[in-house]
C-alpha cells in the first residue's frame, strides 16, 4: 500500500470545497462519541509511522479525523468535550431552546443572553491559539469583559430599537435585522476581547517546514479577525433563513391545523441550518494561515530558509 502524507489534512486546502470536506470532519458531533481508549489508539496508529504502509489508508484517515476532531493543535490535548467544535452545534442547540421560550421575561432574556455569551467565550478559548497562553486572571478580565459588552450589545439593541421614532415600514426592516446585528456585533466584540493578547503579544509563525521563528502581532490580528468574521457567517443563515421559512409554513393548511408544530419546526430548522453553516463558514479560511513576510514585523523580513533563499511567506494556526 502506498504511504499517505497525514501530517496534512485529507482534502485539499487550497480550495474552498476541499475545506469544507476537511471542517465537516472536525465538525462532525458522532467523534463526540469516541472514547478515552479509542482516542488513545488512534494516537499511537498515527505516531507509529513505519507500520502505516501496512494498514488500510481509509483507517488511518478514520484515526485522524478523530484526532483533528478532538485534540488542540497547539497543545497536542483533548479539548474539553462541551466545547470542542464537533460539539458546537449540540451545545448551541440547548441555548436555542432557551431563547426560543414562548414571552419570555426581560430576566428571561437576561439570562439567555449571558448563559449564550459565556458559552461563546468558551468556544473563544478553547479553540484560540494556544501559542499565547493567558493568565487565570486574564482569562477572568476577558471573560467578564466579553460577556457584559456583548450582553448589553445585544439586549441593548433588543430594547431599543422598538422604540425607535421612525416609519412602521424602516421599523420593521430595523426590527427583522436587530436579531442578526445583535448576535454578529456581540459575537465579533466576545471574539476580540476573549483573544485579545493574540493581537497585543502576537502569536507563534512558523515557516513552509514547521520551524518556529518567532511571535507576530500581525498574525495574531489576522487569525482573530478570521475567526470573527467565520462567526458572523455562521450565525447569517441562522438568524435569516428560518423565519423567513417558517412564515412559509405557517401559512399551509398543515400546520394552520396543528400550531402547536410550530415550536419544534422552528427548532428543527435553526438546527439544519447550524449544522450546514458551520463547516460552510469555518472554510471560508484555511486552519493554517499565511503572511507574505514583506507584510510582517521587520524581523520577519529577511529571513532565509536553510538553502539560504529568501522566506517569502509564514504561517500560522488561526484557531477556530
Amino acid at each position: 500500500m502506498s504511504t499517505i502524507d497525514l501530517s496534512k489534512p485529507r482534502y485539499p486546502q487550497s480550495t474552498y470545497w476541499g475545506r469544507i470536506r476537511h471542517f465537516i470532519d472536525v465538525t462532525d458531533p458522532r467523534t463526540l462519541f469516541v472514547s478515552s481508549k479509542e482516542l488513545e489508539r488512534s494516537k499511537q496508529l498515527l505516531q507509529n509511522k513505519s507500520q502505516h504502509d501496512q494498514i488500510e489508508p481509509e483507517r488511518l484517515w478514520k484515526a485522524k479525523k478523530v484526532i483533528d476532531s478532538t485534540i488542540h493543535p497547539d497543545t497536542g490535548e483533548a479539548v474539553f468535550l462541551p466545547f470542542r467544535m464537533s460539539c458546537f452545534v449540540p451545545t448551541n442547540m440547548v441555548l436555542v431552546a432557551g431563547m426560543l421560550l414562548p414571552n419570555p421575561s426581560i430576566k428571561s432574556i437576561l439570562f439567555w443572553q449571558w448563559a449564550n455569551q459565556s458559552v461563546n467565550v468558551a468556544f473563544n478559548s478553547a479553540n484560540a491559539n494556544k501559542t499565547t497562553p493567558m493568565s487565570m486572571k486574564e482569562t477572568a478580565i476577558a471573560y467578564a469583559s466579553a460577556v457584559t459588552t456583548s450582553c448589553a450589545i445585544a439586549v441593548g439593541l433588543n430594547q431599543s430599537v422598538p422604540r425607535l421614532k421612525i416609519s412602521p415600514n424602516v421599523k420593521s426592516l430595523c426590527m427583522k435585522l436587530v436579531p442578526f446585528t445583535a448576535v454578529a456585533a456581540a459575537g465579533t466584540v466576545n471574539v476580540f476581547l476573549m483573544r485579545g493578547k493574540e493581537i497585543r503579544d502576537g502569536i507563534n509563525v512558523f515557516t513552509e517546514e514547521g520551524e518556529e521563528v518567532g511571535k507576530s502581532k500581525k498574525a495574531g490580528l489576522s487569525a482573530v479577525s478570521q475567526v470573527a468574521i467565520s462567526r458572523i457567517l455562521t450565525n447569517a443563515p441562522v438568524l435569516i433563513l428560518p423565519p423567513i421559512l417558517l412564515s412559509r409554513f405557517e401559512k399551509t393548511e398543515f400546520i394552520k391545523a396543528r400550531p402547536k408544530l410550530v415550536l419544534p419546526l422552528n427548532f428543527g430548522l435553526i438546527a439544519l441550518c447550524l449544522m450546514t453553516a458551520l463547516p460552510a463558514a469555518i472554510a471560508v479560511f484555511p486552519q493554517v494561515g499565511e503572511l507574505e513576510t514583506a507584510t510582517m514585523e521587520k524581523e520577519f523580513q529577511d529571513l532565509k530558509d536553510s538553502h539560504g533563499k529568501p522566506i517569502n511567506k509564514l504561517y500560522f494556526n488561526k484557531g477556530l
